[in-house]
């Protein structure tokens, strides 16, 4: 029986020295999914600033298309889409909450002047 420190170096498993951290291995991995090595630094720097659920779904999205000649393009186009979509969803909700502070706001004066008519003395 071998132990397990035999198996590991009979495999001669090593450790990529591109990568020092995290998001390094993660935009190596993307460039390689996306058969886009020459660009491996852009996938590093994305993996780095951008959201990473972004960058996963516009992965799927490019990988599940099947006639994607260009996987690279296809990709940054999908990541500024799903940047647009996220930016107009955001700029739509701030938008809801003003209106609702707006409206809660009103009630509270309506109250406060119902509030005031009772407290105030009758003629």
């Amino acid at each position: 029986m071998k132990t397990i420190s035999d198996i590991i170096n009979s495999k001669k498993m090593s450790r990529d020295y591109r990568c020092s951290h995290e998001f390094q291995a993660y935009g190596n991995k993307l460039s390689e999914d996306l058969g886009d090595k020459k660009h491996r630094a852009l996938y590093i720097k994305l993996a780095k600033t951008e959201d990473r659920s972004l960058l996963e779904e516009a992965k799927d999205s490019v990988l599940s298309s099947r006639n994607a000649t260009t996987k690279g393009r296809l990709f940054m186009w999908k990541v500024g889409q799903l940047k647009k979509e996220r930016k107009e969803k955001q700029k739509e909700n701030a938008e809801n909450s003003k209106v609702e502070k707006v409206a809660e706001s009103k009630t509270k004066v309506g109250k406060t002047e119902k509030e005031a008519d009772k407290s105030s003395p009758k003629n």
